[in-house]
């Protein structure tokens, strides 16, 4: 069996070509016989049987078939993503139970089901007590199950000590755990990554474990599920060689066509089974074609496409991604420079923007600011690493709880020591304990004001720099992941105006990025403040 394409490609073909996958030691046939034997609730099939779809047959297979030569499985995490209606919190719940009363159970073993909370994590449980309530004669009898309101959900093999668990990311406490098998439930919507290095670092302590995450598509790059994905499309498209990897990767393209039926089948692997529902998905696309909302959910959640945070965004990533190639900062010394600041609450994010401009071509070096102190629970709280950013000198940490002005000060005079500075403008709001010493020492610094006024022409310059490919920004990762959190309001006269996509969102370096471009594109080296154009509405302080 072959589970990469040669090509760009991540679509798991050999599902369907069946190709052969070596069982040397049954254990793919005892997998599926076992699973077959199970009965669902709901099943249409006689007797209640669990339905087993060919697709998942192969998959289940794929798991448990390959072997090393000491008999020890060679599959130790798989990554199914798949579009919602697909019945893998099904699959997910069977092969739990695998492991919990069935032949790949380990004594003493701990089964997880883990989601970002505990009604998500209930919904995999419900689907597991479900299959072994139906199967009063053989699996009751064996069984007990826990699931008292307000209490630890739990489904146990007395006779081996194999008990299967629920666990949450809100969960008070998570250590210590050494688990077997461990289902990461909708990984597209955890937020910050305590919950999955717990259960990452239990799984190594032992041999043979097995890690399903099993998801559909979600938002951002700065998360932990699109690293997941990331790795497993490297490993779909033989970038990356690694077989204890199983990527199962239902995906369309960013450009796909939403109505297409042909493109809802390809990511859909129960469409040929009855599953989802195509007349679900056809009126999923008639009110697409009037919402932008809709539209984004049709693609995320029935066509499994990987979105950018934003639910009406103000750039195409991909688009905006074009101006990611590298830039010699150092060739830019003594070069003209506008420079955009904002300042957020002491708390949060603040950016620093400087631009540079070269005809139609607009290049940025961003930096940004927050507090130290609980920098990596600050980080979870708005999923991604601010300690990493730091790290790397994306983001300056400053000692304490609340951003130190006098550094970001130094860290402005230090851009004029480098470049031609021919503004400074800062959003007023919070701004003060930055600019009053600057002002004093002679800097030239203007305010900016914020608004439907300001901000829609800005933006237009800013927006028509990133679609002509003229916007340069590096690949900088905080200032990529401000931009994707950005969502866009308009007025009655089509006047916009940037605001956060959710109440978590940091979009500080954009608003930074919008005044220093629009000032840049406003002004000249050889010109006075007092000759610019008035599109955007100048203070002197």
């Amino acid at each position: 069996m072959k589970t990469h394409s040669t090509s760009s490609d991540t679509y798991p073909h050999w599902i369907y070509d069946n190709s052969p996958i070596p069982d040397p030691f049954g254990h793919g046939e005892r997998a599926v016989r076992w699973l077959r034997s199970l009965k669902h609730p709901k099943s249409t099939l006689p007797k209640r049987r669990f339905q087993l779809d060919p697709w998942q047959e192969r998959i289940v297979r794929a798991i448990y078939a390959p072997h090393d030569d000491h008999g020890n499985r060679i599959v130790s995490v798989v990554v199914i993503l798949v579009p919602r209606g697909n019945r893998k919190t099904s699959l997910s719940a069977a092969l739990a139970l695998l492991h919990t009363i069935g032949p790949e159970r380990v004594p003493g073993g701990e089964v997880i089901f883990a989601a970002s909370d505990r009604s998500q994590a209930g919904i995999a449980f419900k689907e597991a007590r479900g299959i072994v309530q139906a199967d009063a004669k053989h699996l009751v009898p064996v069984t007990k199950v826990y699931d008292a309101f307000n209490s630890a959900k739990k489904i146990a093999y007395p006779r081996e000590g194999v008990e299967l668990e629920v666990i949450s990311a809100d969960a008070p406490s998570k250590e210590g755990r050494t688990p077997a098998f461990v289902l990461a439930d909708e990984l597209h919507i955890w937020r910050g990554a305590d919950l999955w290095k717990v259960l990452t670092n239990g799984l190594d302590k032992i041999d043979n474990s097995l890690l399903v995450v099993a998801t559909t598509a979600g938002r951002g790059q700065d998360n932990i599920a699109h690293e997941v994905i990331e790795r497993a499309r490297k490993i779909a498209r033989g970038e990356i060689t690694d077989p204890t990897w199983l990527p199962v990767l239902f995906e369309s393209p960013a450009d796909v066509d939403y109505s297409s039926e042909d493109a809802w089948r390809r990511a859909n692997p129960g469409s040929a089974h009855g599953y989802p529902s195509l007349k679900g998905f056809q009126r999923h696309i008639a009110r697409a074609k009037d919402s932008p909302t809709e539209r984004d959910s049709l693609l995320q959640y029935k066509l499994n496409v990987w979105l950018d945070h934003s639910t009406s965004p103000f750039v195409d990533m991909a688009t905006y991604d074009k101006g990611a190639t590298p830039i010699d900062y150092e060739a830019l010394r003594g070069a003209p420079a506008w420079i955009g600041v904002d300042m957020s609450k002491t708390t949060d994010l603040s950016a620093v923007v400087a631009c540079f401009r070269d005809g139609d071509t607009y290049t940025v070096l961003p930096h940004f600011f927050c507090p130290d102190s609980d920098i990596r629970k600050r980080g979870d709280l708005d999923g991604v690493n601010y300690a990493s950013w730091a790290k790397a000198g994306f983001i300056t940490a400053t000692p304490g709880n609340v951003i130190d002005n006098a550094a970001v000060a130094d860290y402005i005079r230090s851009l004029a020591e480098r470049f031609q500075v021919q503004e400074i403008g800062f959003d007023v709001a919070f701004a003060q304990g930055v600019m009053a010493p600057l002002v004093n020492e002679g800097y030239p610094i203007v305010t900016i004001r914020q608004g439907w006024v300001t901000q829609s022409p800005a933006l237009n310059v800013l927006e028509r720099a990133i679609i002509s490919g003229n916007f340069r920004h590096g690949g900088h990762p905080v200032l990529r992941w401000n931009f994707a959190n950005v969502a866009i309001h308009k007025d009655a006269n089509d006047n916009r105006i940037i605001h956060k996509s959710k109440s978590t969102d940091r979009i500080d370096g954009v608003a930074a990025t919008w005044m220093a471009v629009s000032r840049a594109a406003a002004g000249e080296s050889t010109r006075s403040l007092y000759d610019l154009p008035n599109a955007v509405e100048l203070l002197s302080w």
